[in-house]
């Protein structure tokens, strides 16, 4: 079989070598079958895979979740990273199911096949850390927000997708169209979800070893990476995690500061202000941590908690009260082995209120998201009232 007659096979000669981009669909099983017949047809030196080391232990291994923990989660501040890769992978899995192709198996027979033909195996991708962490440092506060609500509510989406409609997803590169429209709408995310990835995954393809190079990776990624074919990159630079800017640090401060002189200026007026400044508080901190909070089902305790932890944190700092809202509602009801090991598995919006661990991070980004509002709302309540 000649390669060229497969339109998913770009070939570029990069000093001398062969380098062969396969453009697959995370999601099809036309991708499966193409990958196994280039890298049986020209038996490379190298097999490059869109992945990095940790995507690469998940694909390869299903009962990785088993030791993940809850309150280490908590501790070191990585609910919203895990809940936004656990809701996109619901996102590929659910798709998958409706086209009959497990997410990320043309990357697995990718990997299948090199050993079958005694290739080198790279793994090209960057960090999925260094990638999620440089997207929240480009984004504000409120467009991380908007984007993991966003994905949130694709589980709520209740349309069924319809026989046309897969048969026109099956040689599609879903996820990075997805990515693309989300840089649409949120600019700042087109340097480190798109323009970052293509130079990393095309610097590190050139480098692997050998004369005959295959790499396979989303179809969305080639043409960025054909352009940066000759473009220098230093991997180690766009792998580093950026300090907050200084805007971002500027609004952790600006708020509660806000929240203080509001309350400092209606104290100056008299104690008689206190009473409505305070009920104007408590109902805008029970409203908005308690709204989205029930949305997500969590516990009594954590419903009692939540908003006194709220009003107080609003007035301090670099605090989050949906930290401690995850903490409460894991202690009440710590996630057992088996919620762990279904988490690759959870789909449904019911699968996740019944996880008990997918439950944990949607309380907490649910009273995070709701404390934010709060805390905003509630120094305006108290300027209109002081002034």
């Amino acid at each position: 079989m000649s390669v060229a007659s497969l339109d998913c096979v770009t070939h570029l000669r990069y000093e001398g070598r062969d380098l062969y981009l396969v453009g697959t669909a995370h999601v099809s099983q036309r991708s499966v079958d193409d990958v196994g017949q280039v890298i049986h047809a020209l038996s490379p030196d190298t097999v490059c895979v869109e992945l990095d080391a940790t995507r690469h232990q998940a694909l390869v291994d299903p009962r990785r979740w088993r030791n993940l923990d809850i309150f280490t989660v908590i501790r070191e501040r990585r609910m919203l990273f895990l809940l936004s890769s656990l809701v996109l992978t619901s996102y590929q899995r659910r798709l998958g199911e409706k086209l009959g192709v497990r997410p990320g198996a043309e990357m697995l027979a990718a990997i299948e096949h090199a050993a079958q033909v005694g290739a080198r195996l790279e793994l090209v991708d960057r960090d999925i850390r260094a990638t999620l962490q440089r997207t929240w440092a480009a984004l504000s506060a409120w467009d991380c927000v908007q984007l993991v609500g966003t994905l949130i509510g694709s589980l709520f989406a209740r349309a069924e997708i319809t026989e046309e409609q897969v048969e026109a997803l099956k040689d599609r590169d879903t996820i990075s169209e997805l990515v693309r429209e989300f840089a649409e709408v949120m600019p700042r995310l087109q340097r480190p979800l798109i323009d970052e990835r293509d130079r990393f995954l095309m610097s590190a393809v050139r480098e692997a070893p050998g004369q005959c190079v295959v790499a396979v990776v989303g179809a969305g990624h080639v043409e960025g990476m054909v352009r940066y074919l000759n473009t220098p990159v230093d991997r180690q630079e766009l792998s580093k995690i950026p300090p907050p800017s200084l805007r971002r640090q500027l609004v952790r401060w600006l708020v509660p500061a806000l929240g203080w002189f509001a309350l400092y200026l209606g104290l100056r007026q008299g104690l008689e202000q206190l009473p409505l400044l305070l009920i104007g508080l408590v109902v805008v901190h029970v409203v908005c941590v308690l709204t989205p909070a029930l949305l997500v089902r969590a516990r009594p305790a954590t419903l009692l908690v939540a908003p006194l932890a709220s009003l107080l944190f609003a007035f301090l700092p670099h605090s989050d009260a949906g930290r401690l809202a995850a903490w409460l509602e894991a202690k009440q009801r710590p996630p057992t082995l088996e919620d762990r090991e279904a988490l690759g598995k959870v789909a449904s919006l019911r699968e996740w209120r019944e996880n008990r661990f997918t439950r944990v991070l949607l309380v907490g980004f649910a009273v995070t998201a709701g404390s934010a509002s709060a805390a905003l709302l509630g120094a305006l309540w108290l300027l209109i009232v002081a002034l």
